[in-house]
């Protein structure tokens, strides 16, 4: 396998983290998703819906960027990225911040990821928790803003279609070299 960083995204309750894991387990550099981090912890200290405060894109921003930079391995998944939470920002009615903008162009000047983001696709249901309050037809539509959001910004997505966390797994390998991780 090539060395890179590569994003993982899709919408809330795709299946993402069980990917990841997997990942993971298989020996690759993984960096953990922030929104739902700083929703928990936002959520711990009595805040019911901290996505409605402007200032929480500017938290999950900060959080991306520490475990952007500790991040290690010659090969690496990041559950989400600074380009994911533009989506989430415009799904929610929040104007990108001065920080988000300038995290972007900074991961864009310095090529930072590869130019294939994998869109890991819904499987048709939505499990919601407390951090997903979403329901299918808007994970359906927070899924096209986030297309349209890397497409955006010279992205090439590749999606992972639904299927078992193996299949999706080797969907991933195939894409970047031609055979299974």
């Amino acid at each position: 396998m090539r060395k890179g960083r590569f994003i993982l995204t899709g919408a809330p309750g795709a299946g993402k983290t069980a990917v990841l894991r997997q990942l993971e387990i298989d020996g690759f550099g993984v960096v953990e998703e922030a929104a739902t981090d700083v929703i928990a912890l936002d959520q711990a200290k009595g805040v019911a819906e901290p996505w409605t405060d402007p200032g929480f894109i500017d938290r999950i921003v900060a959080l991306q960027r520490r475990r952007r930079l500790s991040a290690s391995g010659e090969v690496q998944f990041h559950d989400r990225s600074a380009f994911c939470t533009e989506a989430l920002g415009t799904f929610l009615g929040h104007p990108p911040s001065d920080l988000l903008r300038m995290e972007i162009d900074e991961l864009k000047r310095e090529g930072f990821y590869g130019q294939r983001v994998f869109f890991v696709r819904l499987m048709g249901f939505v499990e919601p928790t407390a951090a997903r309050r979403i329901g299918l037809e808007e994970a359906r539509r927070f899924e096209a803003v986030h297309e349209r959001t890397y497409r955006a910004h010279g992205f090439e997505p590749v999606f992972v279609e639904p299927g078992s966390v193996l299949d999706r797994v080797a969907a991933i390998g195939h894409c970047l070299e031609g055979r299974s991780l």
